[in-house]
């Protein structure tokens, strides 16, 4: 499995098709709207990648933070919910946003993604609620002005990367202020 590619972005297409050159090698790669949008050509950046293969494709997923791949891989595991449909649905928002409206069980939202029932939304709800943790707040979620980025937890990616599960990892974070530098939050979530 391709679990992440470093390389420089060669080419975007579509909504959200891009082609990264990593040492000579280009990887077409589907990602999420967010990250689509605020990745320029010729810049060097990491995806962290779902590597799926059938019996007549291969495709790769790609995501700009770890939290957003664990995130899409939940979505895929739900009954219905496919590749295309979690990219749509991480497509609505940033992966946190996403996260935050599976945890407050907003079904209204999740089913504004492409190709996403009133019914599968709301499985997706059902089957994902307990395992994405705590919402980090409340009410209904609203698909975020395109025009602020929000930078990927790197605190929450890294507790992932040390082998937390998403729920978890969010759980230890939520009481940690966000203003501190990433190695203090990682620090302080680690003795809650």
């Amino acid at each position: 499995m391709i679990s992440h590619l470093k390389g420089v972005v060669e080419e975007k297409f579509g909504s959200n098709g891009l082609i990264l050159d990593v040492n000579g090698v280009g990887y077409e790669i589907m990602v999420p709207t967010p990250d689509f949008e605020s990745v320029n050509l010729s810049e060097n950046r990491q995806f962290f990648t779902f590597h799926q293969v059938r019996e007549n494709a291969e495709e790769l997923y790609g995501f700009l933070s770890l939290a957003a791949k664990k995130i899409f891989e939940l979505l895929i595991s739900v009954q219905g919910i496919g590749p295309k449909a979690g990219i749509a649905i991480l497509s609505l928002a940033e992966a946190e946003e996403v996260r935050n409206a599976i945890a407050n069980a907003d079904a209204a939202f999740i089913s504004k993604a492409s190709g996403v029932g009133r019914k599968s939304a709301e499985r997706v709800i059902v089957d994902l609620r307990d395992k994405v943790g705590v919402p980090s707040h409340y009410g209904a979620t609203e698909v975020k002005n395109k025009e602020v980025e929000k930078e990927p937890d790197e605190a929450l990616d890294a507790l992932i990367a040390l082998g937390f599960p998403l729920k978890e990892a969010t759980a230890a974070l939520e009481k940690v202020p966000t203003d501190l530098p990433v190695e203090e939050r990682i620090k302080m979530a680690l003795k809650s």
